[in-house]
């Protein structure tokens, strides 16, 4: 999961989806309403009941090219405005609507609405949408388009507490500009095909890429601007768009089962390849069914998580190629350091001295991960290998335990995801590790909503949960999470503060390395949160599939290219 403060915030996850309470634009399971597409999108539809289940979704279907990508997150929205930054929801929503830029493979910005983004002085930002860019319908996107999907972005009336744009000129304190504003006086147009964001502070060009950038999914003025703002997060349209800038448009979907399209014949871009994508969600433990039985085509790392006991099984598999991720998403393990129980850091340092977290990755992992400390792994560019993470060390910790007078008596409660099977196990060897130097456990396994609904009343001593640090802008989520009595974990350091907000005056990698390496000493020293492990997840792809590659980020920035050999 990844959150955002300063700026756009959003609960997110890579592995696991939050569920914030908004509805899918009303709906909690919807399918298409047979209402007409426009004549720019292709009038195939897959059924909802057929896409998720019937013989024409399977990989061999020779009728038409069709292919099934296999997730286990499930979908809260297909609305750009209420966006939770859930990957599932990005994608599933991005191949609709274009990002105006994504991370790629090799976590540089791709260009997809814009061709370029520039500043000069890290508070003013200039956009350049592509001269090609087009909507379905053969209208041209243009900077109008942008401005209207941002006004309703940071509309009060659509009120979403995920996306604030808090960080602009003309938006208020609370991430919203006022009730009836027709404009947002830090996010104007230059030109038709240029618009400029200016922010009230510094901000690192990787930051406003990122952050914003990566969610802000642009909508066809000409076709909402008459939706009046209270009824545009309901509107039914959103259910079958029939005017797109993606590759393809949805036609029928189920949020807990399947999301299927057809593609955009006019796409700006280009020709699509495939006619039919499918996404199917599915539990962790049918995946390895569906690569076996052809039904699933692909696996993107963090979006459908194959579980470890399946890795070995996935790899035999004659028909797929596996791929294993780069090490970018935590077992992060949050620390209540308000609450009494933790509130001594030597406390703190004694459960990590405690836990031998090389076990899990060997154990757990099968080796496929890392251990490190702070929110750095060896996949950033800031990453520092001089930081050496804290020894297993029983003893250390027992002596931690003496000096901060720990009897014993209290019970720590640890609250755990009970989506994350592999996590469950872990937590209990953490758990046994624990009890050997004294510490007492309860471990509660909850849901994923339910976890995020205790995080945000901070009544948990450990609360752990898969947490992406984006490699190239770990900055949002760092800055949120160490930001005092208002984060999860109740911290804030003068130091680390100082050390974040320089990060967003250079461009110079060494310099910004410099600067992470003192907030994770610090990190690792005061210990509000640790790293159980870094995971490199599987993904998967059969064979039958070209030109695509599971990747952590930009498996699909090009899936207009995608096509099949059958």
């Amino acid at each position: 999961m990844t959150r955002k403060r300063k700026g756009l915030t959003r609960l997110a996850s890579l592995l696991l989806v939050v569920i914030i309470g908004i509805s899918l634009v009303g709906c909690s399971s919807t399918k298409n309403n047979g209402n007409d597409t426009n004549a720019a999108i292709d009038s195939n539809t897959t059924p909802g009941a057929d896409a998720a289940d019937s013989d024409d979704t399977k990989a061999n279907d020779t009728s038409e090219k069709i292919v099934n990508i296999g997730v286990t997150d499930t979908l809260t929205t297909l609305n750009p405005i209420l966006l939770n930054g859930g990957e599932i929801n990005k994608y599933a929503t991005g191949f609709m609507f274009l990002p105006l830029v994504d991370l790629g493979p090799d976590l540089s910005f791709e260009p997809m609405l814009a061709d370029s983004i520039t500043t000069e002085d890290n508070l003013n930002f200039v956009v350049h949408i592509d001269d090609a860019a087009t909507w379905s319908d053969g209208k041209p996107i243009t900077a109008e388009d942008v401005l209207f999907t941002a006004l309703r972005i940071a509309s009060p009336v659509v009120g979403n507490p995920s996306m604030m744009y808090y960080a602009f000129e003309g938006v208020g304190e609370d991430g919203f500009v006022g009730k009836g504003a027709t404009s947002i006086s830090g996010i104007v147009a230059l030109d038709e095909k240029t618009v400029q964001f200016t922010t009230k502070y510094a901000m690192a060009l990787t930051t406003f890429e990122n952050t914003y950038a990566r969610y802000l999914l642009t909508l066809p003025k000409h076709i909402l601007e008459n939706v009046a703002e209270a009824d545009i997060s309901t509107y039914d349209w959103f259910n079958h768009p029939d005017v797109v800038s993606g590759p393809y448009v949805v036609t029928d979907f189920d949020v807990d089962h399947y999301i299927s399209y057809v593609a955009n014949k006019n796409y700006w871009r280009g020709k699509v390849n495939i006619d039919k994508l499918n996404v199917k969600i599915v539990t962790g433990s049918q995946l390895y069914a569906g690569l076996q039985s052809g039904e699933i085509d692909f696996i993107q790392q963090t979006m459908g998580v194959i579980p470890q006991e399946d890795y070995e099984s996935v790899t035999a598999l004659e028909n797929v190629n596996t791929v294993y991720g780069a090490p970018v998403t935590h077992q992060s393990v949050f620390i209540q350091t308000q609450n009494e129980n933790v509130s001594d850091v030597r406390v703190r340092q004694a459960i990590l001295y405690a836990i031998n977290r090389e076990q899990l990755v060997s154990g757990l992992l099968n080796g496929n991960g890392e251990v490190v400390d702070g929110f750095l792994s060896s996949a950033s560019p800031f990453y520092d290998a001089s930081l050496v993470p804290v020894e297993y060390n029983p003893e250390k910790a027992k002596e931690l335990l003496a000096q901060a007078g720990w009897d014993g008596s209290k019970t720590l409660r640890f609250y755990v995801n009970s989506g994350d099977s592999t996590f469950v196990n872990g937590a209990s060897v953490i758990a046994a590790q624990l009890a050997e130097v004294g510490i007492k456990i309860e471990i509660q396994t909850v849901d994923f909503t339910t976890l995020m609904t205790v995080a945000g009343t901070k009544d948990y001593d450990l609360l752990a949960v898969q947490y992406t640090y984006a490699p190239v802008d770990p900055y949002p989520d760092v800055d949120w999470l160490l930001s005092g009595p208002d984060s999860w974990t109740g911290y804030s350091n003068s130091g680390i503060s100082e050390a974040l907000a320089a990060t967003q005056l250079t461009s110079d990698i060494n310099a910004i390395k410099k600067l992470y390496l003192t907030v994770d000493q610090t990190v690792q020293q005061d210990v509000p949160m640790f790293s159980a492990y870094v995971v490199s997840a599987m993904g998967a792809v059969n064979k039958r599939l070209v030109n695509a590659t599971p990747s952590v980020y930009g498996s699909f920035n090009h899936v207009d290219k995608w096509d099949v050999t059958e």
